[in-house]
């Protein structure tokens, strides 16, 4: 990913939490016939390896944990994409300015291994479900239907990866003015579009505004 200077986040800790936050990455490996992607949520284990450890799970039918199976040691990267915004050169209080777009996003690169054990892969299932629940009041819980989810389980294929190199990136304005931070984060929250004022609160916080 290029990261100019300004835009190059490297704190681990903040780099973590992106991923927490916005966990439905994109997933991208490049198999023996060329490139594939996958969407999905993936967990953090943050005590696992020095960077932390991906994990996740995919339909079977889905070709591209083959690709951890056939290609062993293949470099894979899970793309963490925050919140984001068209950013208009109006905001700004210099009148040389073009557009641009600020964005949030973390690279994670590791070595996938496939795990096909019915009782690692309902392990992997049922910590993804309790993560996710967990924001509602009553959460559903899935060992209340492990029965039938037991004779789903074949039809799901678990990895997992250690992050061997992580990259951030946090485009949020730092190379203009305190006085052009302000304006787009004025303009970004009188759009009051949900990601850009996700992304106005961070420029907010960023810059101590």
């Amino acid at each position: 990913m290029y990261i100019p200077t300004p835009f190059r986040e490297d704190r681990l800790d903040v780099l973590h939490e992106v991923i927490r936050q916005f966990s439905f990455a994109t997933l991208v490996s490049y198999g023996a016939n060329g490139p594939i992607a996958t969407h999905l949520p993936l967990l953090l284990d943050p005590t696992r390896g020095p960077l932390g450890t991906l994990i996740g799970h995919v339909a079977r039918e889905n070709p591209h944990w083959q690709v951890f199976r056939d290609a062993p040691g293949a470099e894979t990267v899970a793309i963490f994409l925050g919140p984001h915004a068209y950013i208009s050169p109006t905001w700004y209080t210099t009148p040389y300015a073009v557009p641009t777009w600020n964005y949030v996003a973390v690279h994670a690169y590791g070595r996938p291994t496939a795990i096909e054990d019915e009782s690692a892969v309902f392990k992997i299932v049922a910590e993804t479900v309790r993560v996710y629940e967990s924001q509602f009041d009553y959460a559903w819980d899935l060992n209340a239907y492990r029965d039938y989810a037991q004779k789903l389980l074949k039809n799901i294929v678990g990895f997992e990866f250690e992050i061997t190199r992580i990259e951030g990136k946090r485009k949020l304005n730092q190379n203009r003015s305190q006085a052009d931070q302000s304006s787009v984060i004025a303009g970004l929250t009188e759009q009051a579009d949900p990601l850009g004022l996700a992304l106005a609160s961070l420029m907010r916080e960023r810059s101590g505004q």
